[in-house]
């Protein structure tokens, strides 16, 4: 019995002393450690901005100073250019008709026959067409005065010319030919004008209504020289016509056509 309780004690001690080195055992574990590799993406270098250059200043040659020659030159093809167009205006349909800056009215000295005139039954249907008449005789002459305009520009001396292109007036070319031309271009242009009072039937209509005017008690005859004033107001209105396209070309750019034009006029 003995033998059996030693036996038994011994074996408790072996159990006693391997238990916890099992236990050790088997509490033990292996840590892995995983390591995490943190990729970071870098965003792309912008190249630097290269500094412009500073803009290349070309100064332009100074513009030789405008001759004699080339300011007469200028003067006459600017006026050329402008004759033409006047007369061409003029010359159309209502030229001076239906253009109230030009249009020839009934004649001044006779301004009185025209009111009593009208205050007759069917005489103011014939005032209206007298006036119209003179419109129309305007019209007919204007293609003869372009020849006559003409003709008159070569009286610009190269020293005028030259202070024409300088002058601040945008119609100082054509004032400087009417002041030295007009008479001329007045006698030379009447007989036109005369013709074509005759033609379109205005100076029958005066002679109506002058008879019929005179005729009423106390009245002073009227004594109107057609041909004299209708030319006058006909040139009157050219010179108009012709002083708008100088001021064109003086004045816009697109109306100088030519080189010489932008040369002479040009700013």
């Amino acid at each position: 019995m003995f033998t059996r309780i030693a036996s038994a004690l011994l074996v408790a001690g072996l159990l006693v002393v391997t238990a916890p080195s099992a236990q050790a055992q088997t509490k033990t574990t292996t840590k892995k450690t995983t390591t995490t590799k943190k990729t970071t993406t870098k965003a792309p270098v912008k190249p630097a901005t290269p500094t412009p250059a500073p803009p290349v200043v070309v100064t332009p040659p100074p513009k030789a100073p405008l001759t004699s020659a080339e300011a007469s030159a200028g003067v006459k093809e600017a006026l050329s250019k402008g004759v033409e167009r006047a007369v061409q205006f003029a010359s159309e349909p209502d030229g001076f008709n239906l253009n109230d800056d030009i249009r020839i009215p009934f004649p001044e000295d006779a301004i009185l026959m025209k009111t009593t005139l009208q205050r007759i039954p069917g005489m103011n249907t014939l005032v209206e067409t007298f006036e119209t008449q003179l419109n129309r005789a305007a019209e007919a002459a204007a293609p003869k005065a372009k020849d006559i305009f003409l003709n008159a520009l070569a009286n610009i001396s190269f020293t005028d010319a030259l202070s024409l292109v300088t002058s601040g007036a945008n119609d100082a070319a054509t004032q400087f030919l009417r002041r030295n031309t007009e008479a001329q271009l007045i006698a030379a242009f009447k007989p036109d004008i005369s013709q074509a009072i005759d033609q379109v039937g205005a100076s029958t209509a005066y002679n109506k209504m002058a008879s019929q005017y005179n005729r009423i008690p106390l009245m002073t005859p009227v004594k109107t020289d057609l041909p004299e004033y209708t030319t006058h107001k006909a040139v009157d209105g050219l010179f108009i016509l012709l002083a708008k396209e100088e001021a064109k070309i003086r004045k816009n750019p697109a109306a100088r056509t030519s080189d010489l034009l932008k040369r002479v006029f040009g700013k």
